[in-house]
């Protein structure tokens, strides 16, 4: 007999305990010391059934709603401390934990699993699978892909500036117009006059493409020149080489497509839950290393999950709120 199948039987102790355990989970996601080892961990229990991936949604949701109520009792039992000396109680220390935790979840969420409220603090954002289009002075134009995040930098002289916090866009500058627009990201600035590029920041890693004309990259000490059809990365390790690259499928998302040339599934599928609500789940490090040669439609993602089972033979395992496992089919 299968876990779900036992937990089915209506025994009511299974399912008390997997309760218990999907609040565990909660709380340990929500911790500070979470490891890889935690991570593949919790992918392992969730894929056990779908009465698993249940357990944990609603533990979430329950304790997600308990933020309000924790912090109006912590804020309750400051105002009654400024006129008494109380002696902390239990319901101060679960207002105080509860609240914690649920601040924490909320800025860390575990795995990427639902939007993270510092998505909230800037001057322009997207949703998961939203563009959009801003026009800026001196005729400079910022195409924002899924998940971005931009500040406008007040003051800046010389021309327009931009802070990307996180994810994805495309500049432009009129060709006619002399407009200066500079691009800061994780510690590094792109300067460009009369161009068009792509600027993408991923977890402190930051991509740039020049499309058209020229654009300038520093970072400390250090400055590189990108001219048409070259890209270049940096990070904490400093500038990367400038090489070669096919500007096509940089720009894909601005025609709202994914392109993959020969690229890891591990890597697919990470870039396609940028762009879809839910999560694709990879269980199979085996499986990751596939790979891809494929074009796929940014409004039709679905289609991924039944593609890597058609064409790899990969077992799909459906969970609440659009999660999807894909494993390793067994013989």
């Amino acid at each position: 007999m299968t876990a779900e199948e036992s937990e089915q039987t209506g025994d009511g102790q299974a399912m008390e305990r997997l309760q218990r355990e999907a609040r565990a989970w909660v709380v340990r996601l929500g911790s500070h010391q979470v490891t890889d080892e935690d991570a593949q961990a919790f992918r392992r229990w969730c894929a056990q059934s779908r009465n698993h991936a249940n357990a944990f949604v609603q533990a979430r949701e329950v304790w997600r709603a308990m933020a309000p109520a924790a912090l109006q009792l912590r804020r309750q039992d400051e105002r009654n401390a400024r006129t008494r000396m109380p002696v902390a109680g239990r319901r101060a220390f679960l207002g105080g934990a509860v609240a914690a935790s649920v601040a924490y979840l909320a800025v860390r969420p575990p795995l990427q699993l639902w939007p993270s409220v510092t998505e909230w603090g800037a001057d322009y954002r997207t949703a998961t699978g939203e563009q959009r289009e801003v026009a800026m002075a001196d005729g400079v134009v910022l195409q924002m892909n899924t998940q971005t995040r931009v500040n406008v930098l007040r003051g800046t002289e010389g021309g327009e500036g931009i802070e990307l916090l996180a994810g994805e866009a495309e500049i432009a500058t009129q060709a006619s117009a002399s407009a200066h627009v500079t691009v800061s990201a994780a510690d590094g600035v792109v300067s460009a006059v009369r161009a068009r590029f792509n600027i993408r920041n991923t977890d402190g890693q930051v991509c740039v493409t020049c499309i058209a004309g020229q654009v300038e990259v520093a970072r400390g000490a250090q400055r590189v020149s990108l001219d048409e059809g070259r890209q270049l990365r940096y990070g904490a390790a400093g500038l990367g080489p400038v090489t070669p690259v096919d500007t096509g499928p940089v720009t894909a998302w601005r025609r709202r497509q994914l392109v993959f040339d020969q690229v890891p599934l591990a890597q697919v599928v990470a870039e396609v839950n940028r762009y879809r609500r839910g999560r694709l789940i990879l269980t199979s490090e085996a499986l990751g290393r596939s790979l891809v040669q494929a074009s796929f439609s940014i409004d039709r993602l679905d289609d991924v999950a039944s593609l890597v089972r058609e064409v790899y033979g990969a077992e799909l395992t459906q969970l609440p709120g659009g999660i999807v496992l894909l494993g390793q089919a067994t013989a």
